[in-house]
């Protein structure tokens, strides 16, 4: 799924292509994918709003309209976004449309149909997005901005301390900090070394810091490269490149980095985690912990792969599931490429 670097950079490839066009109608061909309203409704109220900006919010672009009224868009795990001309064929995964009165579309595009688009007004009184007048804020459950420059050190720590849970969960939890998604929770533990099972209680004030500075620079890094283009991930002006710099997300069986050990992999809460045991040791009252609590058993599957990194099936498939991702990008960017945006 698309975390905070590649949703900024699909932000920041639009702004410049639809902030002032005005929308003349609004199509969905998955009812679906509108959260908020049903097709014929989300038309009658986009309808003759012009975009004044295009933003993001952890993991969601907001595009302002006229009005006083905002589009959320979060693309979840294939959603793509395009602007094209209105006289390039539609392929099959266009799931909604928005028409431009110059003659040109944004189109959502989604082969998994899991991205969602909503449509909110603004309270009066506080500015922020509500499900409906008086209602509760479309991101109230979500944590600061970790690139905001407001956010520092203090900040982070202050909420760190208030949390006992394991790193790696921690950081996915967008009440926590808001963007942060697995490939760069992985990457940004590994920078601090960290163990992903350590709990947050037993974090010293140096290693807090270093993690708050390893968020930072890894996810500002990631915007700089256009993000990590791993899956279906592509933006209006192509892939990212920072796929090309991560140091243990996906790279199972690969000598760490830093120390030359193999990169493990274990799963924690049904997500892959990439981490190097050597680097990222868990402290021996940690691990003593875990198997007083029978989560040793996740470390014990990490133990059990160890027999199958160099197997060469393992490779094939890896570099099978990188060539798929890679041409269904590359059909992507072909449907719409008979526009000019």
């Amino acid at each position: 799924m698309p975390e905070l670097p590649e949703v900024e950079t699909v932000v920041r490839d639009l702004r410049p292509r639809i902030i002032g066009a005005e929308i003349s109608a609004a199509r969905s061909t998955w009812s679906r994918t509108l959260r908020t309203h049903g097709p014929e409704a989300f038309d009658i109220e986009v309808r003759g709003r012009r975009v004044e900006a295009v933003n993001r919010r952890a993991k969601l672009l907001v595009i302002e309209l006229s009005g006083g009224v905002a589009l959320t868009i979060h693309l979840k795990m294939t959603g793509q976004l395009f602007v094209v001309a209105a006289t390039t064929p539609e392929d099959a995964y266009i799931r909604l449309v928005l028409a431009f009165t110059d003659g040109r579309e944004l189109r959502f595009r989604d082969i998994r149909k899991f991205g969602r688009v909503g449509l909110y007004g603004r309270d009066q009184g506080t500015g922020e997005l509500v499900n409906e007048a008086g209602g509760s804020a479309v991101f109230a459950g979500h944590g600061p901005e970790p690139l905001d420059p407001s956010f520092s050190v203090t900040a982070f720590r202050r909420r760190f301390r208030a949390r006992k849970g394991r790193l790696k969960p921690l950081l996915l939890d967008q009440s926590f900090i808001a963007g942060i998604g697995n490939i760069y929770a992985d990457e940004a533990l590994w920078a601090a070394r960290l163990h992903p099972l350590r709990s947050a209680a037993s974090v010293r004030p140096a290693d807090e810091r270093r993690l708050y500075l390893a968020i930072r620079s890894i996810l500002a890094e990631a915007i700089e490269r256009r993000g990590s283009s791993i899956d279906d991930y592509t933006a209006p002006d192509g892939d990212g490149e920072m796929q090309e710099r991560l140091q243990v997300y996906q790279r199972t069986g690969e000598p760490c980095p830093r120390c030359g050990r193999p990169i493990r992999r274990i799963v924690i809460g049904a997500r892959a985690t990439h981490f190097c045991s050597w680097c990222q040791r868990l402290p021996a009252a940690q691990r003593r912990a875990l198997e007083r609590s029978g989560g040793i058993a996740i470390l014990r599957a990490m133990t059990a792969r160890r027999a199958t990194l160099a197997d060469p099936r393992v490779a094939s498939n890896t570099l099978r599931t990188k060539t798929a991702a890679a041409n269904r990008r590359a059909a992507a960017r072909s449907s719409t490429s008979a526009g000019v945006d």
